[in-house]
């Protein structure tokens, strides 16, 4: 809940009064300069002169303080009209930032400041604000888009479940045991959808303790676990790891590692495919890459792949995955402070390289 505040005086009055108490506080200055180093040299008697009159000290005080009166008036109209202008004219940015401010918090994130000129503090705060409206407005976007489509993904198997019993409803007779057997294989998506969600929810949220890991290790695992699925599809897998030790999540980053190999498979070709599983270490970061054969993609789709529920093709939906793995593993990486780079092979295919923050041995 917002803070309630009492009412007070604005920026613009405070600088406009603060404007013209430095203005009279320079003009008082110079007047008290002129009435201590100046009349003080001029007697305070009468002064006897051949030629006439001659003011004295009381005659130049009682001429002067009429003009120093108007004077200091003067200095205060101009300083309080010339402060009132000046603050307005260097606050005008902050009151379109103001006004961006509000309309964000109302839910309009297509508005942006823009704020013209040369460099300086303001400008930087307005660029600042730019930017994240940006992100902000990128992020619920992407939020939006996940919503719908993971809505959409978990109507399907329900939907399909109804539509299944409502076939076996109509027809008694309906094989009991194949029934059972298809709608097992549509609960068993159902639940890899919820768990891929809420894996997905947790690394975006950062929960969780961090230790040191090898990615090596995730690595060799995660191959030695999805070496039969590979197989069975005829598809040649080979691992060339080295030591690779970051801190975070072990559970997150075998995950993240089971991910990459089984993407490569379920995108693989149909005959003769090959997966290269490597890590390592260069230049302060841990490497992790999968490298596999696979249909054409045009590089400038490469990355949008890690999308929630962004599928390489149409062709392979039946082989398994709900289109969440690389969404999973670019918000494994982004919760560990790393790098995830998707890059298409001449010859058909996807690289995926991650890199993470090493630490030392």
């Amino acid at each position: 809940m917002p803070t309630r505040r009492r009412e007070g005086a604005s920026v613009r009055v405070r600088l406009a009064l603060s404007y013209a108490a430095v203005v009279v506080g320079t003009g008082a200055l110079l007047l008290a300069v002129v009435a201590v180093f100046l009349l003080r040299y001029v007697p305070a008697g009468p002064i006897d002169a051949a030629s006439g009159f001659v003011p004295n000290r009381g005659d130049l005080v009682r001429a002067f303080t009429p003009a120093a009166a108007l004077a200091m008036g003067v200095l205060l109209v101009v300083g309080v009209v010339g402060g009132w202008l000046l603050a307005g004219r260097m606050l005008a940015p902050l009151d379109r930032i103001g006004e961006a401010a509000r309309l964000a918090t109302q839910g309009s994130l297509q508005h942006r400041i823009r704020l013209p000129g040369r460099r300086d503090e303001l400008r930087d705060l307005a660029d600042a604000f730019d930017g994240m409206l940006d992100r902000l407005e990128a992020h619920v976007s992407e939020q939006e888009r996940f919503a719908a489509n993971a809505s959409h993904e978990l109507r399907t198997p329900l939907a399909t479940m109804q539509a299944m019993l409502d076939v076996a409803r109509a027809t008694p007779e309906e094989d009991v045991p194949a029934l059972l057997e298809r709608l097992h294989a549509v609960n068993a998506r159902a639940i890899d959808l919820t768990e891929s969600l809420l894996l997905l929810a947790r690394a975006d949220g950062r929960a969780f303790a961090r230790e040191r890991v090898d990615l090596s290790l995730a690595a060799e695992d995660a191959v030695e676990t999805l070496l039969p699925r590979a197989e069975a599809r005829s598809i040649a897998v080979d691992a060339a790891t080295a030591p690779a030790v970051v801190v975070g999540s072990p559970t997150l980053l075998r995950q993240l590692a089971a991910n990459l190999v089984e993407n490569a498979i379920v995108h693989n070709l149909d005959a003769d495919g090959r997966i290269h599983v490597g890590t390592g270490e260069r230049d302060g970061v841990a490497w992790l890459a999968v490298e596999s054969t696979g249909e054409r993609i045009d590089p400038a789709d490469a990355e949008t792949l890690a999308e929630p529920f962004r599928r390489g093709s149409t062709r392979v939906h039946d082989r398994g995955g709900v289109g969440l793995g690389l969404a999973i593993v670019r918000s494994i990486v982004a919760a560990h402070d790393g790098a995830l780079v998707l890059r298409a092979r001449p010859d058909g295919g996807l690289r995926v390289t991650i890199e993470l923050p090493r630490v030392a041995r």
